[in-house]
């Protein structure tokens, strides 16, 4: 298709396709599936690892565990920013400016783990 609509008709056709592929998808489902499907029993009790549940649905986590998952995703990051930057910290022009950056950066998440570890966030206690 030529003109500065055809790529848009292109588009629309495209998104028509989709549609009407979704559309059949879920109509050969409603068609195909048994109209009054058999439930088993204990389908709907919990299952963990092949262990009947014991006792209620409602288990408490402790906070401390909350913090380890976001330093561990704090440091995480760290890391997503220092390999690019070691990648690109040879090439020209990239020098000193790149090593007082990063040297801000590690500096702040320092600052970060000496107040955790300050606050005896990092103690890990029975």
């Amino acid at each position: 298709m030529e003109g500065y609509l055809g790529s848009y008709a292109v588009l629309g056709l495209v998104l028509a396709a989709g549609v009407l592929l979704f559309v059949a998808a879920f109509g050969a489902n409603r068609l195909l599936r048994p109209g009054r499907p058999a439930e088993p029993a204990g389908k709907r009790i919990s299952y963990e690892s092949g262990i009947d549940p014991v006792g209620g649905d409602w288990a408490q986590a402790q906070i401390r565990y909350y913090v380890y998952a976001y330093l561990y995703v704090l440091f995480a990051v760290e890391a997503v920013f220092l390999f690019p930057w070691a990648v690109i910290f040879d090439r020209p022009g990239f020098g000193g400016l790149s090593i007082a950056e990063m040297g801000i950066f590690v500096a702040v998440l320092a600052l970060g783990i000496v107040y955790a570890w300050r606050k005896k966030i990092l103690r890990w206690t029975a």
